[in-house]
């Protein structure tokens, strides 16, 4: 039977691996039941359609129910990257499919479930981890407990959902597929590109060689590109704000204290029979759960541990430290060894693998029956493993075994048998007590830093931010927070309330004393809140001002380029004739020349022999011949740069699924809620 905590561990997996996280929140229904009625806030918008608090924080349930405790940023902000994909399947990818005609029906859901259609929801779930193939017998037996068992009922509906969103993911996918093709034109230029090598010569005339003095750009004309170009400007909107850090720190008093408390306890430390009782019952004592060598200790440690001694007290990376052996194994350095992995479940087999494998093949044993796909392959090989990096679990059930032993193992939701394939010579290991005191500093310290905050942040939302910093001697940064970021640059710690305050502030708020999770400290005020999508023509003005000079400037100087010929152009142009070499169509940068791709272009496009007009690079302008044409030995065809290209544009259909995530334009202001 698969069980359900089997399902959650490879649905754990599932989640960040199939379609870009969770797909299909199965509790939406909810959130009529959360109280909120006519005040459920919005917290974003999908495709302009509003998604409410309810509806989210219901979708963001179900997700940390299969991701777990969110322990770190990192994994909070996954969490709600995968809420978001929930909630773009629901309201786009779903409805679009069943515009399309590419939902799935009863009848193809039933061939999903009964594996006449390939699913890859169902056959990671319900599917043999060697062969890939899907195993019915196993879906049957998990049917079976949904029967008497709402969880299992609501995990069933989840998967169902997910099978059928994933198999209107594929259709949809082979149908974009089957519309990607390489054209004519495409193909001949790629043959171009893979054959072609050209030689030529050049003039150029930089854009330096015109004073900008001599070529006058117009506020209108930049208002005028700005609007033709506006696209071009578009930016996250944002808001500024401008703090002082207070960071608590232990002074030299406190340094001294830590230091002397430190060395009273080394005394009693050294002296203690019971290390594992001391450690019990002392909180800067602990006894580590592995072993080391002395060759993985400092000299220092090594001189005095490998001798009975007691190493320090010392200062080490900010606290001071002493050490003792508490114990010592004498192990092989090293175990090859190979391993035989099963489900937590599967206890009678283990046994019966046990027995076999102390007179069969290990390595038959271990393709046929071992979860652990990448090792199965190879016979169950781990390789060899130092004694040292080993767990507690796997140390213990090591020690005293020789070439040859089978030991099994039963930890967390898999059984591993293990085969001890060879050993390496025996040595010394130990496993150490330490005594750690870091340079913290005292609570007095602590009070005095929040003092000095507190007096900070009531005297600025009297008197001023700026003025309060100048007159306490603070030193103040200013930081941009983008919509919807969760952090502020620069502020060490979680600043996600430093955030939170700034996105619900009014220009010249003061915060209150903000707290970091580091025990540092944070006052900020609000400088400018800029809703606007698109940077303002004033921001750019000076952008578009360089390209509209670069424009006439080149009006100015192709003008000048005239001839009949390459050296009549550098005459007039006061300029000399260059050779280019070696040059192919898909280089990025020419040698001499820079990277120009509009000069590229024309060399490989120009007919042989024929002048060029005057090209507008982005370093100067050009006028240029090509002179000759190398085409490889080894000559591209155009079949072979067809499929070549056809592959690449079937490739490419896979990303018309970010396209339709970038058109639904997903609006997030969940930040302050979540």
């Amino acid at each position: 039977m698969v069980s359900l905590n089997t399902l959650r561990t490879k649905f754990g997996v599932l989640l960040s691996v199939v379609i870009a996280g969770a797909l299909l929140a199965f509790i939406f229904s909810l959130k009529t039941e959360m109280g909120f009625s006519g005040n459920d806030p919005e917290v974003g918008a999908i495709n302009g359609k509003d998604i409410h608090y309810s509806e989210f924080l219901a979708a963001y349930d179900d997700v940390k129910s299969q991701m777990g405790e969110l322990t770190t940023d990192e994994q909070a902000q996954q969490a709600l990257a995968n809420t978001w994909q929930i909630l773009l399947s629901d309201h786009v990818f779903t409805p679009g499919f069943e515009e399309l005609g590419l939902a799935v029906g009863e009848a193809e859901h039933k061939a999903l479930v009964r594996g006449e259609r390939a699913s890859n929801v169902m056959s990671s779930l319900f599917g043999n981890p060697q062969t890939g193939e899907y195993n019915v017998e196993a879906l049957a037996a998990f049917l079976a407990e949904v029967e008497n068992n709402p969880q299992a009922q609501k995990a069933w509906s989840f998967f169902s959902k997910q099978a059928d969103l994933d198999r209107s993911m594929m259709k949809y996918q082979a149908l974009v597929q089957k519309g990607a093709y390489a054209n004519k034109l495409e193909i001949e230029r790629g043959v171009k590109s893979a054959n072609n090598t050209y030689n030529g010569r050049y003039v150029v005339s930089r854009y330096t060689t015109v004073a900008d003095s001599l070529v006058t750009v117009s506020d209108s004309e930049i208002k005028a590109y700005y609007k033709a170009n506006k696209a071009q400007y578009e930016r996250t909107p944002y808001r500024t704000i401008s703090y002082v850090e207070f960071n608590v720190e232990p002074t030299e008093a406190d340094k001294a204290a830590v230091e002397a408390e430190a060395k009273a306890a080394a005394e009693q430390f050294a002296t203690v029979s019971d290390l594992k009782a001391y450690t019990r019952d002392n909180r800067h004592a602990s006894v580590a759960q592995t072993y080391i060598t002395a060759s993985q200790m400092t000299a220092e440690e090594s001189a005095a541990l490998t001798k009975g001694k007691m190493y320090g007290p010392a200062l080490v990376a900010d606290q001071w430290r002493a050490a003792r052996v508490a114990e010592v194994r004498n192990v092989p350095e090293k175990y090859t060894l190979s391993h035989i992995v099963l489900n937590y479940t599967d206890e009678k087999l283990a046994d019966s693998l046990v027995t076999v494998a102390k007179k069969g093949d290990f390595a038959a044993l271990a393709s046929q029956y071992s979860l652990a796909t990448d090792t199965a392959a190879e016979g169950g090989k781990i390789g060899e493993v130092t004694y040292a990096s080993l767990a507690p679990q796997f140390a213990d059930a090591l020690l005293g075994k020789k070439k040859g032993d089978i030991v099994k193992i039963s930890m967390g939701n898999v059984i591993q048998i293990l085969k001890v394939e060879g050993v390496s010579a025996i040595q010394k290991h130990y496993k150490l007590a330490t005594l750690e005191y870091p340079l913290v500093a005292s609570q007095q310290t602590q009070r005095d830093v929040h003092n000095q905050a507190s007096l900070f942040a009531v005297t600025a939302a009297k008197e001023g931010f700026e003025a309060t910093t100048n007159a306490q001697s603070q030193v103040s940064r200013t930081v941009t927070i983008e919509k919807a970021a969760r952090a502020v640059r620069g502020i060490d710690g979680h600043s996600l309330e430093v955030v939170f305050w700034a996105n619900k502030a009014k220009v010249g708020d003061v915060s209150e004393l903000i707290k970091l999770d580091n025990n540092h400290y944070v006052v900020a005020t609000l400088t400018e809140i800029n809703d606007s999508e698109y940077r303002s023509v004033n921001e750019v003005a000076s952008q578009i001002k360089s390209t509209l000079l670069r424009d006439k400037k080149f009006e100015l100087i192709s003008a000048k380029m005239a001839g009949a010929t390459l050296e009549e152009v550098a005459a007039a142009a006061e300029s000399e004739v260059k050779n280019f070499e070696n040059v192919k169509y898909d280089a990025y940068y020419i040698p001499g020349i820079g990277v120009e791709p509009r000069v590229l272009g024309a060399i490989a496009s120009l007919e042989q022999g024929k002048l060029s007009a005057p090209i507008k690079g982005a370093s100067g302008v050009f006028v240029l011949v090509t002179d000759g044409v190398t085409v490889a030995d080894e000559a591209q065809t155009l079949e072979a740069e067809k499929v070549k290209q056809q592959a690449a544009a079937e490739q490419s259909a896979t990303r018309a699924f970010y396209a339709v995530q970038e058109l639904a334009d997903v609006e997030d202001n969940t930040v302050g809620y979540f």
